[in-house]
């Protein structure tokens, strides 16, 4: 592996790095996402059953024991019922659009290098066709494969290194922007959901 590296020339130190930064910021989020696991449906459920029978105690309880943004955004309807619903409606807005921030936090620059490494990996294709051209030249007729070998590894490895970082990082940063897009919709969903609850059985909660 270590030859390869070193077959493939200076470009393979950027194509490296940003492997590193790549791979960091992947792992970082999926740990992240893996908090957000929950079955929102049965959620919101359990939430709303216990509301209309007016145990907001037991609500805040279901709220408290999960990670996810939905539990946090009702924690935050549930405490602040008795204000106007137009008020608590812009509250929890905010509060959704914070949640989704954080979600969303470093993907930009993940996506940078979904987009920078391959293009790495062309700029390398290109410096290894040059330096085999320049062999070729200085040869002359004399030319042998083994001359030009080192300018068609750096520019055949170089252009496959980038593409081996770029193909998984850009699954990844796809499946975090679902996720995010999903959390999204239910957030705006159910927290719809959850001031018409509030209104329906505020004199209750």
């Amino acid at each position: 592996m270590f030859n390869f590296i070193i077959k493939g020339g200076p470009v393979m130190i950027p194509i490296i790095l940003g492997s590193l930064f790549g791979f960091a910021i992947a792992i970082e989020r999926f740990f992240v996402f893996r908090k957000t696991r929950l079955d929102t449906f049965r959620f919101v459920e359990d939430v709303f059953k216990a509301l209309k029978l007016g145990n907001t105690k037991s609500a805040l309880e279901l709220c408290e024991k999960s990670s996810h943004p939905l539990a946090s955004i009702f924690k935050i309807g549930i405490e602040r019922r008795q204000l106007p619903l137009e008020r608590l409606e812009k509250i929890l807005e905010q509060a959704g659009s914070n949640h989704i921030y954080k979600l969303e936090k470093r993907l930009g620059a993940l996506l940078s290098i979904v987009s920078i490494e391959p293009l790495l990996g062309f700029l390398g294709t290109i410096t290894g066709l040059i330096r085999a051209f320049m062999t070729w030249e200085k040869a002359g007729a004399s030319v042998t494969v083994s001359s030009l070998a080192s300018g068609i590894y750096e520019a055949m490895i170089t252009t496959a290194a980038g593409l081996i970082v770029a193909i998984p990082l850009y699954l990844c940063y796809n499946y975090f922007i679902s996720r995010t897009k999903i959390i999204s919709n239910d957030l705006t969903n159910h927290s719809i959901q959850l001031l018409e609850i509030i209104a329906e059985t505020k004199e209750k909660i």
